[in-house]
């Protein structure tokens, strides 16, 4: 008597528990189903965001030994550590509490207050950035065009602290939406960086709305 052959789902599904939303259990299966997450845990990396930065620096080979790298939005520290492990020496900012990493100088504010930027050049002990990167966001309302403006406003801080603190030659990377970025602020940064690209990392879900803004040959 033959037996039936059968095929087994790869994916793990995750029962909706009492005290669980089913938005919180979609996105734990969502989670244990990513290979990103499984590979971040493998390769020591404080989360799967980090492989974005890894994906477009394979790109445009961005990170060099002894560059100086400003990291806005820092936490959980991916970026840090995926910059520190090419050499750089890295500066870092976030509103949320980040533990500690070895040789990486970091700060607990809000990018937004006021005394935010001169803290940050503080940290960088008199050094001009080659690098300022950022991977900030603020928390969705749910209207694509409020969410939009949001964190278009924090490109825009980032932006102009970049132009005050990289040196010619320098790079410019932010997250923003896709549709990229607006005209105006677009404009402007064309007319000092050399180059402009936007790309959407492998690593970056599917589902997601967010690309990344890759200014390059900051004219000073």
């Amino acid at each position: 008597m033959s037996k039936k052959r059968t095929t087994r789902d790869p994916n793990v599904r995750v029962k909706t528990a009492k005290r669980r939303s089913n938005s919180s259990t979609r996105w734990l299966e969502r989670q244990l189903n990513d290979p990103y997450v499984s590979k971040a845990q493998r390769e020591g990396y404080r989360g799967r965001a980090a492989f974005k930065l890894v994906e477009i620096d394979e790109k445009l080979d961005l990170l060099k030994k002894n560059m100086l790298v400003v990291d806005l939005g820092a936490a959980p520290g991916g970026w840090c550590q995926v910059a520190a492990k090419k050499g750089c020496k890295v500066v870092g900012l976030d509103i949320l509490e980040m533990d500690p990493l070895p040789d990486i100088d970091t700060i607990q504010m809000d990018f937004m207050d006021d005394d935010a930027p001169e803290k940050l050049i503080e940290m960088m002990k008199g050094e001009k950035a080659d690098i300022v990167m950022s991977d900030m966001a603020p928390n969705t309302t749910g209207h694509r065009n409020t969410d939009h403006l949001r964190i278009m406003a924090l490109v825009e801080l980032a932006y102009y602290f970049a132009k005050d603190v990289l040196k010619p030659g320098g790079v410019f990377l932010a997250k923003v939406r896709q549709g990229g970025t607006q005209n105006d602020l677009l404009a402007e940064i064309k007319k000092d960086f050399t180059s402009i690209k936007h790309i959407k990392p492998p690593a970056s879900r599917k589902e997601s709305s967010e690309t990344y803004l890759i200014a390059q040959g900051f004219r000073g």
